[in-house]
């Protein structure tokens, strides 16, 4: 992993502008969760959709109470848990629904496990899991990335990696996902740590945007 980091970099560094925010920013440090199944990473995931994530840690908090002290519940128990009780939680029935459908998935076969990942290339796990119920392409890109450590993702629908390019070249606007996909090309087979330095760099704009307290 470090090596391959290394590569990344010397390969984004042939951009100045890379190079200037990598050498504010340091290595990359993706986090990636080697123990977590696509599984529980995908109802992690649920949780976190269009909510803070402070909101979504909460939710995720007292979901794992429900079935202390077991761990991170099997889907044969979400599926038997009570509708009142998920909802309890903090999860709308929306929510609920996508849950209940990623077990089922699970247990169908149909999202994979690590070891059956492995063996699937990134558009065939986007392909099969995206026929889930509230799973978009974003999601899996999140799980490709952060849980299966894939290298070579760059998520063009994220916000923060677009906004990251934006204030990486200094855009007026960001670019669209097609260009920015097209742009990303030369990044390849580290996309992955480019998407991570943009999300790096967008929030260094947010930083920017923050006014200054006065003395």
């Amino acid at each position: 992993m470090v090596a391959q980091h290394a590569d990344a970099m010397r390969l984004l560094r042939q951009d100045k502008s890379f190079a200037a925010l990598i050498e504010r920013v340091g290595p990359p440090q993706l986090g990636i969760e080697r123990g977590r199944s696509p599984y529980e990473a995908l109802m992690r995931a649920i949780a976190h959709q269009q909510l803070h994530g402070r909101a979504a840690r909460s939710i995720l908090a007292r979901f794992e109470a429900l079935y202390a002290p077991d761990g991170f519940p099997a889907p044969e128990r979400v599926l038997a848990t009570q509708e009142a009780e998920l909802r309890a939680c903090g999860f709308s029935g929306a929510k609920i629904a996508s849950l209940r459908a990623i077990c089922t998935a699970t247990l169908d076969g149909k999202v994979p496990s690590r070891r059956i990942s492995a063996r699937l290339s990134d558009e065939a796990l986007i392909e099969r899991l995206t026929l889930i119920r509230g799973i978009g392409r974003w999601t899996v890109e999140m799980l490709l990335i952060f849980t299966l450590g894939r290298p070579d993702v760059l998520p063009v629908d994220d916000f923060g990696v677009r906004d990251g390019y934006r204030v990486l070249k200094g855009l007026e606007l960001a670019p669209k996902p097609k260009v920015l996909a097209e742009i990303g090309l030369p990044w390849s087979p580290y996309r992955s740590i480019a998407a991570w330095y943009l999300w790096r760099a967008s929030d260094e704009g947010k930083r920017a945007k923050q006014p200054t307290s006065r003395a």
